[in-house]
């Protein structure tokens, strides 16, 4: 397996990983539609969308783009996703650990997504209220997580970018 930046010619296979992972009846994911909606974000932070590719092809990815908590820059995480056939393998924990390594070289003070917290624990991803960070959406509750990469105090209510509609 081998972790690298997504390139525009890799976004064809980037939806049909999102759409694969996400995918649960006859419509296409809403996963798919965000995706398709952060490549042209003010926001897409090119450093942080990653793909797993495995014998050549593009097994899963993640996509990190401009949030903020308060006035403070953030990185909202969304999404992770691996297609069924290398999930359990360890495709999502290497493209997550490469996210939080690049955001921590260029000294991003948090990251926040949306997930299952017996996922994210393993990556250091605690409720984000715990650190005074608010969701966006309050029903998200402790679903809603975070990273902080600083000593600095970072709270405030996250905001995500345009192409995430909140």
């Amino acid at each position: 397996m081998r972790i690298r930046r997504e390139q525009p010619s890799d976004r064809p296979d980037v939806l049909r990983v999102v759409h694969e992972a996400f995918e649960s009846g006859p419509d296409e994911p809403g996963e798919v539609a965000l995706t398709r909606a952060l490549f042209d974000d003010p926001g897409y932070i090119p450093e942080f969308s990653l793909v797993a590719v495995v014998s050549g092809d593009v097994a899963g990815c993640v996509i990190g783009t401009r949030g903020y908590i308060g006035d403070t820059p953030a990185v909202g995480i969304a999404p992770l996703a691996v297609v069924r056939a290398h999930q359990r393998r360890g495709v999502g924990s290497a493209l997550m650990w490469a996210l939080i390594g690049a955001a921590q070289a260029r000294h991003e003070p948090a990251l926040v997504l949306l997930g299952e917290n017996a996922y994210y624990e393993r990556f250091d991803f605690a409720p984000a209220s715990r650190n005074g960070i608010e969701a966006p959406v309050a029903s998200w509750g402790q679903h809603f997580q975070a990273l902080v990469l600083t000593d600095d105090p970072v709270a405030g209510r996250f905001r995500y970018g345009a192409a995430f509609g909140l």
